[in-house]
């Protein structure tokens, strides 16, 4: 039997490993809704996410009449106060997930957590899905400072040096998640059922999954070389 091609496993967070979309539409519309503005549509809100909590902000703000910037910050400062406490009443692991990082575990491979989301959310989120053992390291986006988040490749190259080296793939649902990887010279997956900025085959990954039953034969066909 072939070894399988690769030692290191990571995976972006909101639209890959957790449909996160109830708890950030939850925040979105609660943020609106103190600046006077009305609700956006659950599918709305949806196509905003990626690329961090600010951007997704912004994008509402602008959707909904657009904002003066320091009323923006204020409000950007607002909504993480609510999502922090409100970070996992809705949000779930996508279907398959986890019998996919059991899958890998078994194969021996290290998992990690590689998102633009604040650190301090992530561990939060997976901590209350009881979901943040399973990996060895998680990296947010502003765990390397300013500039050094996703689609910069630094925090995948930081990713494998943290779990010792070794080949590695990453799977996510945005350019940012395909680009990052692509910049740190490693191959990229997509999930079709992501917060996909773009039709996902548009997205440039090397390979694409429908389901998480997917993953671990799509990485066995990657080469080992």
């Amino acid at each position: 039997m072939a070894a399988f091609p690769f030692d290191i496993v990571g995976f972006d967070l909101d639209g890959t490993l957790v449909d996160t979309s109830g708890d950030l539409t939850a925040a979105v519309n609660h943020t609106l809704a103190l600046a006077g503005r009305k609700a956006l549509a659950p599918e709305t809100v949806r196509a905003m996410i990626g690329g961090g909590a600010k951007a997704m902000l912004q994008r509402g703000l602008d959707a909904t009449g657009g904002c003066e910037a320091d009323e923006a910050r204020r409000l950007y400062k607002l909504m993480l106060e609510f999502y922090g406490a409100n970070i996992a009443v809705h949000s779930r692991p996508f279907p398959g997930m986890v019998a996919a990082l059991d899958e890998l575990e078994a194969l021996g491979v290290r998992l990690a957590v590689v998102t633009n989301k604040f650190e301090s959310f992530a561990r939060k989120l997976l901590a209350e899905l009881g979901l943040i053992d399973r990996f060895a390291t998680l990296i947010g986006g502003d765990t390397l400072g300013p500039g050094r988040a996703k689609p910069a490749a630094d925090p995948i190259l930081e990713m494998i040096a943290r779990l010792g080296g070794g080949r590695a793939a990453f799977v996510g649902d945005s350019t940012y998640d395909t680009l990052a990887a692509r910049n740190a010279g490693v191959p990229s997956v997509a999930v079709s059922f992501g917060f996909l900025d773009r039709p996902v085959g548009e997205l440039g990954a090397d390979a694409v999954i429908d389901s998480y039953a997917e993953l671990v034969p799509v990485l066995k066909t990657f080469s080992a070389t």
